[in-house]
């Protein structure tokens, strides 16, 4: 069951903050979702929510036991994620439970139940409501690979790494690719990880989008 685009008054509004553990500064996102939503809504809220591709296998432990969304490929679990509720575990406050996305990188996301609250008939669910900084490059090795990367990307580095672009011995035969390559990267690192700002309506959008596509696709399954 998808999360409802009119708030059901039967559900409740778990509030859940996330955050990517092994990296600092810290990469977090808090969110509300409905409690009749599936781990397999979950699943999609923190991908879209967090800004992950969902490329990747992925799980979550919760009280000794994984559950997941499978892949063509990876690994199977016992309970099916479109059938298991988040209400079904009855959360205590302030309980603590993982999400690992990609299996090679080991993203390991710590969530934790705030608290509950009831629903407003005027928001829409899910629902992004803060969070900081961007996500770590899909496939970069993990979050001591990301540390390391922040170093190398810091502003000083991308100073220093222009400076010797474009202040470079006049002999040199600088590739003008390998210049464009280099500028984009540095382009790329400021925008993400030194000028992010976390857009929560932006997100928001996306998410509203993306389940309510699943609810028509659910319909037309019904229907057929």
């Amino acid at each position: 069951m998808a999360p409802s685009l009119i708030p059901d008054d039967t559900a409740g509004i778990y509030q859940l903050r996330i955050w990517l553990k092994g990296i600092s500064p810290m990469i977090w996102r808090r969110l509300l979702v409905e409690s009749n939503s599936t781990i397999a809504d979950l699943h999609h809220t923190i991908q879209i929510a967090m800004g992950w591709d969902d490329d990747h296998l992925n799980q979550f432990f919760i009280r000794g036991k994984s559950y997941g969304v499978p892949h063509i490929g990876g690994i199977g679990f016992s309970d099916n994620a479109k059938q298991v509720y988040l209400s079904d575990f009855q959360f205590r406050l302030k309980e603590k439970f993982i999400y690992e996305y990609n299996f090679f990188d080991h993203w390991e996301h710590e969530i934790r139940f705030e608290k509950q609250l009831p629903v407003d008939r005027k928001k829409t669910y899910p629902l992004c409501i803060g969070g900081k900084r961007c996500v770590p490059p899909e496939d970069c090795g993990g979050a001591w690979s990301f540390m390391e990367l922040q170093d190398h990307y810091s502003l000083w580095s991308i100073e220093d790494q222009l400076i010797e672009l474009f202040e470079g011995d006049e002999d040199d035969d600088q590739d003008e690719d390998f210049i464009n390559d280099t500028l984009q990267t540095l382009a790329d690192w400021l925008r993400k990880y030194h000028l992010f700002k976390l857009n929560c309506p932006e997100i928001n959008n996306e998410l509203r989008q993306y389940f309510k596509e699943k609810q028509e696709e659910n319909a037309i399954i019904r229907g057929g």
